[in-house]
C-alpha cells in the first residue's frame, strides 16, 4: 500500500505545480485588450502604451480591441463572458464602478465576473466650452447658465460615465440647469462641442490638450484639487468659485473571473514595473496622468471603495440613465 499512497503524494505533488507551470510558459499567442471605449480617449491611449510595453517584455502581441457603448458594459460584458486563460484582459474606468449603481441589471455584475489585475493611472478632467459661447471664466459660465436655466447642455462620453456624473456633480454644486446630451464616445462628444451644436463637456485633461492649444474649444477649469501640470495656467473649478468641488478619472485592468491567479500576479507585477519606468512615467507626466500601483488585492478594495462610494452619490442626487 505504501507505494499506493507514495504514487498520490507524487500525483498531488503535480497537480499543485501544474498552473505554476503553465502560467510561466504565459502567453503561447496574442493577449487582446479590450478597450470598452472609443478610439482617442485615456483608456484606448493608455491601453496601447501598457500593451505596447507588455508585447516587448512578455514576447507576444498585446493587441488593443475598441468596443464602445453602452457607457462602456458592451466590451465589460464581452471579457466578462470571455475565456479565464489570460489572453483576454479589460482595460476598465471608473465609469465601470458608476454604472454598477445605474445599471444593475446589466448582463455582468463587475465584482463577481471579473476580477482586478493592476492599476494604472488618474488624470483630472477640465471642464471646457465651445468657442463662440460668451462666457470666457467659470463665473461667467455659472452666470450665463443661471440667466439661461435650462437652454446650455453638456456634452458626455454616455450615459454614467465620469463625465456625466462630474457635469451633475457640478450642476448640483452650482445651482445650474444644464441638460445632459449623451454620446457613444469621447470623440463624438468633443466634436459636438467643437462644432457649437452643445456647448460645455467634461473631458480628460489628456484628450483635451491639444485640441484646448488649437483653439477649438475653450478651457475654463480643471477638476483636481490642485492645477493640472498641463495646463497650469487654467484654474480648478475648486479654485475659480465652486469650492470643494473634485473629481477625476482612473484607468485599470481587469480579467475574467478564473483567470489563473499566477497569470493575474504575472501581469499585475509587469505592469507595476512598466508603469514605473522613467520613460512612461514621463509620457504620463506630458498627458497630466499620475501613476497607480497596487496589488490585485488592494486594487478589489479599492474597486469596491469606489463602486459604494458613487452608488451613494447616484441615491443621493437621485440620478438616472437616460
Amino acid at each position: 500500500m505504501r507505494w499506493v499512497t507514495r504514487l498520490g503524494l507524487l500525483i498531488a505533488a503535480v497537480a499543485t505545480f501544474a498552473i505554476p507551470a503553465a502560467a510561466q510558459s504565459w502567453p503561447t499567442r496574442p493577449v487582446r485588450i479590450v478597450v470598452p471605449f472609443g478610439p482617442g480617449g485615456p483608456a484606448d491611449i493608455y491601453a496601447r502604451i501598457v500593451g505596447h510595453e507588455l508585447s516587448e517584455v512578455l514576447k507576444q502581441q498585446f493587441v488593443v480591441e475598441n468596443k464602445a457603448g453602452a457607457s462602456g458594459m458592451i466590451g465589460a460584458d464581452v471579457v466578462a463572458k470571455a475565456a479565464p486563460d489570460g489572453y483576454t484582459l479589460l482595460m476598465m474606468s471608473n465609469t465601470l464602478t458608476t454604472v454598477e449603481s445605474l445599471q444593475p441589471n446589466k448582463p455582468y455584475a463587475l465584482m463577481r465576473d471579473l476580477v482586478p489585475v493592476a492599476p494604472v493611472n488618474s488624470s483630472d478632467l477640465v471642464m471646457v466650452v465651445t468657442p463662440s459661447l460668451p462666457a470666457k471664466t467659470l463665473q461667467e459660465f455659472i452666470a450665463y447658465a443661471k440667466a439661461n436655466p435650462g437652454k446650455l447642455a453638456y456634452a458626455s462620453a454616455g450615459a454614467g460615465t465620469p463625465y456625466h456624473l462630474a457635469g451633475e456633480l457640478f450642476k448640483t454644486m452650482t445651482g445650474t440647469d444644464l441638460l445632459h446630451v449623451p454620446f457613444k464616445n469621447s470623440g463624438e462628444a468633443r466634436n459636438a462641442v467643437m462644432g457649437g451644436h452643445v456647448q460645455m463637456m467634461f473631458d480628460a485633461v489628456t484628450a483635451m490638450k491639444s485640441i484646448i492649444e488649437a483653439g477649438q474649444v475653450r478651457a475654463l477649469a480643471t477638476t483636481g484639487m490642485t492645477r493640472s501640470a498641463v495646463l497650469p495656467d487654467v484654474p480648478t473649478v475648486n479654485e475659480a468659485g465652486v469650492p470643494g468641488y473634485e473629481t477625476t478619472i482612473w484607468l485599470g485592468f481587469m480579467a475574467p473571473k478564473g483567470t489563473p491567479q499566477e497569470i493575474v500576479d504575472r501581469l499585475n507585477a509587469e505592469i507595476t514595473k512598466i508603469i514605473a519606468k522613467p520613460s512612461i512615467k514621463e509620457a504620463f507626466a506630458k498627458q497630466g496622468a499620475v501613476p497607480m500601483t497596487m496589488t490585485p488585492d488592494a486594487f478589489g478594495a479599492f474597486l469596491k471603495g469606489d463602486i459604494d462610494k458613487w452608488a451613494k452619490l447616484i441615491d443621493k442626487a437621485g440620478i438616472k440613465l437616460q
